[in-house]
């Protein structure tokens, strides 16, 4: 189906543009949200970067790539923030987590250290820093890894306000899209991401978490929206 006109596009929620118009009118919205941002070339890079990392990668039944771009938008659109480092990191924050290697090359090291100092030299090094703190670090096999994902976002998401940005949008739309999951996998990520809506709580509404207060409560409307979606999946069973 071709796209609708820009206007349109504009104001349609993410998750339609995605079942309807797929990652192609994701891409467009993008490229309209961006149009007078600073620096909008390094957004496209990036982009095109994630493109190519996550070119194989399934998000459920859909591109991996349409995760990333929601991502993106949302901080543009609904968070208001109209910042490229931002956007960036929201394109790129799941690169060194599931394509390290990849995204190292050459360089020597640990793969994820190496990934980030790609990123660092290309991006800047506030977008690495934003990428590193929402990077998931290597479980381990001895404990919890619920219990350890939640720790590490409380941990790193503390000192990093500009990184809670990312990952509210993340969970969004992860949390609130979870419908869109298929298969068990829907129940797999509710059992995962239902203890999470109070950490998040706590962090937007810390004063240091830079956004608006009219999209922190934004947030806090899809937090208990999520909650209930949740409650929904893991009730039926």
């Amino acid at each position: 189906m071709s796209n609708p006109g820009a206007g349109v596009l504009a104001v349609m929620p993410l998750h339609t543009i995605s079942e309807v118009y797929g990652e192609a009118g994701l891409r467009e919205r993008l490229l309209l949200e961006i149009t007078e941002l600073p620096d909008a070339d390094r957004v496209v890079d990036a982009l095109e970067l994630a493109a190519d990392l996550h070119r194989d990668d399934r998000y459920g039944r859909e591109p991996y790539l349409s995760h990333l771009l929601r991502v993106a938008i949302r901080i543009i659109s609904h968070y208001e923030v109209r910042d490229p480092d931002l956007v960036v990191a929201g394109l790129l924050h799941d690169s060194v987590e599931d394509h390290p290697r990849e995204l190292a090359g050459e360089q020597p090291g640990e793969p994820k250290t190496a990934a980030l100092a790609v990123l660092a030299e290309r991006f800047g090094a506030r977008v690495a820093d934003i990428v590193a703190a929402v990077t998931n670090p290597t479980p381990d096999p001895d404990r919890d890894k619920h219990e350890q994902y939640r720790e590490h976002i409380a941990a790193e998401l503390d000192r990093a306000p500009w990184a809670r940005i990312v990952k509210f949008s993340d969970f969004t739309d992860n949390g609130v899209g979870i419908l869109y999951a298929t298969g068990p996998a829907m129940e797999r990520l509710a059992t995962k991401y239902q203890p999470l809506p109070d950490i998040y709580r706590d962090l937007v509404n810390r004063p240091d978490t830079p956004l608006a207060d009219h999209v922190k409560q934004l947030i806090l409307d899809q937090l208990d929206r999520a909650d209930e979606r949740f409650e929904a999946i893991l009730d039926s069973d």
